[in-house]
């Protein structure tokens, strides 16, 4: 038994935060029925191809049905109210108002299923002045002040490569949030509507600098915080090969490892001192040895330092690999497969038979939902 078998989820969203969050849900047993408008959501047509789809919607997709219909056509409910009235949880990602305006919206469906548990995502949530402008994940880092925890004055600004607003703040609240609502549903016998904006996450991540900027008087600015650049316990340092060793040697027992293994001189251990001396000293004999050598010098130690993995040697990492993240494959209509998105299930909610699953083609289970 999987924790979610008994529960169907309608999934109205599109390309990341929505479609990832509906993959945890359906990797912990839901059934999951995406609905996308007519020739398919435009992540389909994403690249690169994997056979006759697109991988990154391969990667986030698979396992789940795949119903086409016209959402603007005047039909439109009454060919999904049935799917609706049995359905557990709805995903859907436009922005505010949309879903209203199209007669999908949570007032009218809650009258068809009160058990529904609605959950909308969009970047700055259903009310407040920006609630219906447009954005990205780089915009909703900006705002929430995490981009400015990180950014320098003056100095070039480096792209962050996660996508820490989708992910961190639409599909892991979205997930929290109805976990809660089905536990809240239980006690109730009412669904309800889950209000869940990508940027309202953002100051979460910036938790230590609130706490020192409200006791302080000051909010550090980027590269003044303790893990965005202030100590040189903690950051990246380039190798003679041009790679990066990331450091994260905090504590005490770390920080002597760390010192003693790199051979740095005792006056510059003490880096309260003179940080910027310390951070120096350290690039100059970082930079004068390969990743490799570093690897093998640090990371036995059991120091908080690592090298910086490239994806493909994530993905043959045996660490990685021991605890079973790249073994969910998605198999494309042509029959190709890839490794699936990997989630951070624990081992005992993932579903072990269900190694392998399909990706459907556009609409591939409409006839069959809706007859």
């Amino acid at each position: 038994m999987l924790p979610l078998d008994d529960l169907t989820v309608l999934d109205f969203s599109t390309l990341l935060p929505g479609p990832l969050a509906s993959l945890f849900l359906a990797e912990a047993g839901a059934h999951v029925i995406r609905i996308e408008r007519p020739g398919g959501e435009d992540l389909r047509r994403f690249p690169p191809r994997f056979g006759e789809t697109s991988a990154p919607y391969a990667v986030l997709n698979r396992g789940k049905a795949s119903v086409e219909i016209d959402l603007k056509a005047g039909d439109a409910l009454a060919r999904l109210t049935s799917l609706i009235a049995g359905a557990d949880i709805l995903i859907e990602q436009f922005r505010p108002g949309v879903m209203e305006r199209l007669g999908f919206g949570f007032e009218a469906l809650t009258r068809i299923n009160p058990r529904l548990i609605y959950c909308s995502i969009s970047g700055y949530g259903q009310s407040g002045p920006r609630a219906g402008e447009a954005g990205h994940d780089i915009n909703y880092q900006a705002i929430g002040g995490l981009l400015g925890q990180s950014l320098k004055r003056g100095e070039p600004p480096p792209l962050p490569p996660p996508l820490v607003a989708d992910i961190a703040g639409g599909t892991m609240p979205a997930l929290l949030n109805i976990l809660l609502a089905l536990r809240q549903r239980e006690r109730s016998g009412k669904g309800c509507h889950l209000d869940i904006a990508m940027s309202d996450a953002m100051p979460t991540f910036a938790w230590y600098g609130l706490a020192q900027g409200q006791t302080s008087g000051r909010y550090p600015e980027g590269g003044e915080g303790l893990l965005t650049g202030a100590s040189p316990r903690y950051g990246l340092y380039a190798t003679a090969d041009g790679w990066f060793l990331a450091v994260g040697a905090l504590e005490p027992k770390f920080w002597q490892i760390f010192c003693d293994t790199i051979g740095l001189e005792p006056e510059l251990r003490d880096d309260r001192t003179d940080p910027q001396a310390t951070r120096t000293a350290i690039a100059a004999i970082l930079a004068g040895q390969s990743a490799a050598h570093w690897r093998d010098q640090l990371e036995p130690r059991d120091c908080c330092c690592t090298v910086v993995r490239t994806l493909d040697e994530a993905l043959a990492d045996p660490h990685q690999t021991a605890r079973g993240l790249f073994d969910a494959q998605a198999e494309e209509p042509g029959g190709r497969r890839l490794v699936s998105t990997p989630l951070p299930l624990a081992p005992v909610f993932r579903d072990k038979m269900a190694a392998l699953r399909k990706v459907a083609a556009s609409g591939e289970d409409t006839e069959d939902v809706l007859g």
